[in-house]
C-alpha cells in the first residue's frame, strides 16, 4: 500500500546558500495558498525545524537513515502524504556531501530536487553549476532550480537564461537584510528568540511570489512502513522536561516516543524560576545555558530539587546543554562563569571554535542508542565514563557517557526512534 503527495526536497552546492530561508519561503508561500504544508529536515539539526515550523505551522520532523533507520523516515513520509498536499524536505550540507548524503535519501525515496544556488557573484556559470547537479548522478532526478541572493530582477532572467533544458526555473529571492534568518555559533538563532520571525518569513514568501508562479512538484508514491511496536511501557510515570530557550533542543519525534509509551509529559522552565515539577524522572535537554548563566545560578530551589532526585535514586537525563547546566561551573565565550546544578564534578568553557561534530552511536546498559554531537564547548569532568560513543564515519568525536546512579549525562543528543525501548529504560528506576 502507497499515499502519494507532492514532494520535493531542497538541496545546494553547499552549506550557507539559503536552504532554510528558501524552504521556509516555499512553506509560507503555499500555506498562504491554502495548502497543507508538511516539511522535514533531513540530519540531526535542531534549529532549523523550529523556523520550519514557524512557516509551515506544523512540527518538523527529522528523517535520517542513519541515525532514525530507514523504517522510521519511511514512516513520517508515508504519514505526512496522508494529510498534506505538499511534502517539503529541506537537506543537510551540500547535495552529495555525507554519508548517507541528502542525494542518497532523494534516491531512495523518489524525491525529486530543488537546487538553491545562491547567485549572487555569477551569471551565465549558474547555469553551469546547475546541469553539473542534474548530470552528476543518474538516478537523481533534479527537478528545478532557485536562485538565492539575486541582485536584481535582470540578474534573475540572466540567471535564468543560463538554465539547460529539462530543469526547471522555480524562481529567486533578492539579497534582503529584512528577511535574513540571524545566525550566533550553533546556527540560526532559534525562532522563540526572533519577535519578527513571521514578518521575516512573509517578506520571504512575498519576494518569492513576486518572481514565480510556485510551480507544484510532482506526486511521489510512498510506501507503507513496517509495523515496530515497542515493549518497555511507561505507563503512570511523569517525566519533567525543562523547556524554555536555555533548553530548547529537543526532537518532536523523542516527545512522540515517550508519549506512546505511556509517560505524561511535565514542561517547566528554569529561565522563568519554575520549581521542579512533582515527577518520576527529569530531561534537561540541550540548548544555550551558557547565554544565561545568571538567571541558572540563581534557581538555587531547583538546583536542590535536583540534587533531591538525583539522590534518591530517581531517572535524571542530561544532554548537550543540560550535561553543561548539571556540572559545577560553566564559562561562556567571555570567561565569565557561574554555578551550575553540581551533579556531576566538573567545569566546561565555551569555544570561539566548534568542539566536536558528528554523528554518535552509544552501547549503554540499557540498549543501544544513537544520536548526534554539535557543540563548542570543552568540559572537564572528573568522572570515569560509563560508555563512550563511536562515530559511524569514522570522525574524530567520541562523546563520553556518564553515570551517577540513575542519571545520565552526555554531550549526545540521543533519537529516541533509534531504540524506544533503551530510550525509555532510561526513565525507568
Amino acid at each position: 500500500m502507497s499515499r502519494s503527495c507532492p514532494a520535493l526536497l531542497v538541496s545546494a552546492p553547499a552549506s550557507g546558500q539559503g536552504k532554510t530561508s528558501v524552504t521556509a519561503a516555499l512553506a509560507r508561500a503555499h500555506v498562504r495558498q491554502g495548502r497543507r504544508v508538511r516539511v522535514f529536515k533531513t540530519g540531526p539539526d535542531f534549529l532549523d525545524p523550529m523556523i520550519l515550523e514557524r512557516a509551515s505551522g506544523a512540527p518538523v520532523y527529522q528523517l535520517d537513515a542513519w541515525m532514525g533507520g530507514e523504517n522510521d523516515v519511511r514512516r513520517r513520509l508515508y504519514e505526512a502524504a496522508g494529510e498534506a498536499d505538499l511534502i517539503l524536505v529541506e537537506g543537510v550540507m551540500g547535495l552529495f556531501d555525507g554519508s548517507p548524503s541528502s542525494a542518497d535519501l532523494a534516491v531512495r525515496f523518489g524525491l525529486p530536487v530543488l537546487a538553491v544556488i545562491d547567485g549572487s557573484a555569477m551569471a551565465q556559470t549558474f547555469g553551469a553549476l546547475a546541469h553539473g547537479l542534474a548530470a552528476y548522478r543518474d538516478d537523481l532526478r533534479v527537478q528545478g532550480v532557485l536562485a538565492n541572493r539575486i541582485g536584481s530582477d535582470y540578474h534573475a532572467t540572466l540567471l535564468r537564461e543560463s538554465l539547460r533544458e529539462g530543469i526547471d526555473w522555480y524562481g529567486a529571492l533578492p539579497r534582503d537584510e529584512a528577511m535574513s534568518l540571524p545566525e550566533r555559533h550553533l546556527g540560526l538563532v532559534a525562532a522563540g528568540e526572533l519577535a519578527d520571525l513571521d514578518a521575516r518569513l512573509d517578506a520571504l514568501a512575498d519576494a518569492l511570489l513576486a518572481r514565480s508562479a510556485l510551480p507544484m512538484p510532482p506526486p511521489v508514491a510512498f510506501e507503507a512502513p513496517v509495523d515496530e511496536t515497542a515493549r518497555v511501557r511507561l505507563d503512570g510515570r511523569c517525566i519533567a522536561i525543562a523547556h524554555d530557550e536555555a533548553f530548547a533542543f529537543v526532537y518532536p519525534a523523542n516527545l512522540d516516543v515517550l508519549r506512546r509509551a505511556g509517560a505524561e509529559l511535565r514542561f517547566f522552565s528554569p529561565l522563568a524560576g519554575d520549581p521542579l515539577p512533582p515527577c518520576d524522572a527529569v530531561w534537561l535537554p540541550g540548548g544555550y545555558p551558557e547565554l544565561h548563566l545568571d538567571t541558572l545560578a540563581a534557581h538555587a530551589g531547583l538546583r536542590n530539587a535536583l540534587h533531591a532526585h538525583v539522590d534518591a535514586g530517581f531517572p535524571l537525563l542530561a544532554e548537550c546543554g543540560g550535561l553543561l547546566y548539571a556540572l559545577g561551573r560553566l564559562a561562556d565565550r567571555e570567561g565569565r562563569d557561574a554555578a551550575m546544578a553540581g551533579l556531576l564534578p566538573g567545569h566546561a568553557t565555551m569555544q570561539p571554535r566548534l568542539a566536536a561534530l558528528g554523528m554518535q552511536a552509544v552501547q549503554l546498559p540499557e540498549g543501544a542508542l544513537r544520536g548526534h554531537s554539535f557543540h563548542y564547548a570543552r568540559a572537564e569532568i572528573a568522572a570515569e565514563p560509563l560508555a563512550r560513543a563511536i562515530n559511524p564515519n569514522g570522525g574524530p568525536t567520541a562523546e563520553a557517557v556518564y553515570r551517577r546512579d540513575r542519571m545520565t549525562a552526555s554531550f549526545v543528543h540521543f533519537y529516541f526512534p533509534s531504540n524506544p525501548d533503551a530510550a525509555a529504560r532510561l526513565f525507568l528506576p
